[in-house]
């Protein structure tokens, strides 16, 4: 349509020898065979096309073309070296990485990939190598335990291969790659090592204090072989049944044994070098005591065998077993018989069963109480250890008047028990009204001594307040009178006492027909006084006094306070009575403006 015009016209500027393009589809094409990513990875080809088909006049534009080139696996891996050294300690666990080796590789990519491996069988069993997915290098890890004594040096063989061959170039290049590694183990001082490990042993129990036991043997498999000191952990052997020599590992007996107690014993063996105690090692030690017959055998329980009156001849009576704490390799065998001397019994006899049981059988029939209410059985009862031991155990067959059913209701033994339980009823009552009347009679003898000392207390208090008396002397008068101012059971308010005049009236009573000492004036005298104390509203002892008789000859006359004057606040008048009035001027002062009777 458009003609010559519109026809374009491709042609490679820049990219030449090593691509060309066709000129007019403007598909470019390697023109270079054998190119090498590995020497040059990428390309840069200039295009330019034309319009006109290339003629003068016509248009042109050009264009840039990255050309990559695609990896193919034409490279092998190469190790880097040719022997790979390393060092690793005897101690080191099973999975220690001893180092990693790499083998360089050209590709890419999935062509890069390799696996390695090692060649000797009898090493790649102490050793191991893996690669890692990353960086393509091999790593070395221990697969077994090591030995300096043992094998110091290991020289091992490793292959390199690619893990993805293109077969279009298996002739023209090699795709694995070997180098060799050399491995030094390094010493170091270890423990001691137990030969057998655990120790199982067994000792009869009757050995004797001394006796050998057997020998634990450890070594020093360091090529210095120092001493080994040998010892017994204390918390496995705590009642310390044995001992061992620590210089050769034998162990002995130290104390008496008994499988009946204990019929094994583990203990723990503690093995150091004399040279270093921090190397040690441990093994555990099983002894089994084997036993021995040293105990008779005994009925497997307390039997209470009855006959009834109504038994028949050959009748069972009562099926007994017996037991022996020794514990024999076959079984126990137990045989029962009756005493030799007394094998003929015309009441009863026994039949061993052959099971380790026997049969208690009559011989007669027709027992009654009324003949005998018991009967006793000698049972004798042998074992079959080396040596035979027995025991005689005798056994007390009641007579009883059985049920139909032939059961024995035992009502003897329940009567006795009954009358039993009312005695022991009956004491602890008694026991208890004892203790009870001995309560009260301690209750009561320490409220009486109580009360007593209550009493004794009240008149002591009495008699300290009866000497509690005020007493003063009016001047110029030859006699004076005391007279106490508080009851002692009466209230301890402080009143004011109105003034006592040193003028009192001179009264001389007639004396009377009844004296003091009369018990008719002592007992009138009490009973005003307990009036005065029970009633609450009897104004204060020290106050008012009531006499029955004063008596007669007395100069001062009366001092009750019914005649006193009214008292003067100022005291003036008892610094004037005297220094015996003075004791009562506090008194007399104190609560001035209280009620005054």
């Amino acid at each position: 349509m458009f003609g010559n015009n519109a026809k374009l016209i491709y042609s490679i500027l820049e990219g030449e020898p090593y691509f060309s393009v066709e000129p007019k589809t403007g598909i470019i094409v390697t023109s270079w065979p054998n190119m090498d990513r590995e020497a040059r990875e990428t390309y840069l080809v200039v295009v330019q096309v034309e319009d006109m088909l290339g003629l003068t006049g016509g248009y042109s534009a050009t264009t840039t073309v990255t050309i990559s080139l695609m990896d193919v696996n034409d490279n092998g891996p190469t190790f880097q070296h040719n022997l790979y050294t390393f060092a690793i300690s005897e101690s080191a666990p099973v999975g220690t990485t001893l180092g990693r080796i790499m083998a360089d590789d050209g590709d890419v990519g999935l062509n890069a990939k390799m696996n390695y491996s090692l060649e000797d069988l009898e090493e790649s069993s102490t050793f191991t190598i893996q690669t890692d997915p990353d960086t393509q290098e091999g790593i070395v890890i221990l697969a077994q335990p090591l030995d300096y004594e043992t094998k110091r040096r290991f020289v091992i063989a490793v292959e390199a291969i690619n893990a993805n061959i293109d077969t279009r170039f298996m002739n023209a290049y090699e795709f694995r790659d070997r180098t060799t590694i050399k491995i030094t183990v390094t010493n170091v001082d270890e423990p001691p090592i137990f030969y057998e490990t655990p120790y199982n042993w067994k000792v009869l129990e009757s050995a004797q204090i001394g006796t050998q036991v057997g020998t634990v043997y450890a070594k020093d498999t360091d090529t210095n072989n120092n001493d080994i000191r040998y010892s017994i952990l204390k918390s496995s052997d705590t009642r310390q049944m044995f001992k061992i020599d620590p210089s050769n590992g034998t162990v002995y007996v130290a104390n008496l044994l008994d499988r009946e107690t204990a019929a094994w014993y583990n203990l723990t063996i503690d093995a150091r070098e004399n040279s270093d105690e921090q190397l040690s090692s441990s093994v555990s030690l099983h002894i089994t005591l084997l036993d021995i017959n040293d105990n008779v055998p005994t009925l497997s329980q307390d039997y209470q065998p009855y006959v009834c009156e109504d038994t028949q001849a050959g009748e069972l009576i009562e099926l007994i077993s017996a037991t022996d704490a020794d514990d024999p390799v076959d079984g126990h065998h137990f045989y029962f018989s009756m005493i030799p001397e007394k094998h003929i019994n015309p009441n009863f006899t026994i039949r061993d069963n052959q099971d380790n049981t026997a049969s208690i059988l009559a011989r007669r029939s027709t027992f009654t109480q009324h003949d005998r209410t018991h009967y006793h059985l000698p049972v004798v009862i042998r074992d079959s250890g080396s040596p035979i031991l027995s025991s005689t155990t005798t056994l007390t067959i009641r007579v009883c008047a059985c049920q139909p059913s032939g059961h024995c209701p035992s009502g003897g033994l329940e009567v006795s028990l009954d009358v039993s339980m009312q005695i022991l009823l009956a004491l602890s009552v008694c026991l208890i009204i004892l203790a009870v009347l001995s309560t009260l009679m301690l209750a009561m003898r320490k409220y009486k001594t109580l009360r007593k000392e209550k009493m004794a207390t009240q008149e002591l208090e009495t008699v300290e307040f009866s000497e509690k008396i005020l007493s003063f002397t009016i001047p110029d008068i030859q006699s004076s009178q005391s007279v106490p101012l508080r009851h002692p059971h009466r209230r301890e308010r402080k009143l004011c006492r109105e003034e006592v005049t040193t003028s009192i009236r001179m009264s001389l009573r007639h004396s009377h027909l009844i004296g003091p000492e009369d018990t008719v004036f002592q007992q009138f005298i009490m009973d005003r006084l307990y009036e005065a104390d029970e009633d609450p509203y009897v104004p204060p002892f020290d106050c008012m006094h009531t006499y029955a008789f004063e008596g007669t000859g007395s100069v001062t006359g009366s001092l009750s306070s019914l005649e006193s004057a009214i008292f003067d606040p100022c005291m003036i008048q008892t610094h004037d009575a005297g220094p015996h009035l003075l004791p009562l001027s506090p008194w007399l002062g104190a609560a001035a403006d209280e009620t005054s009777f």
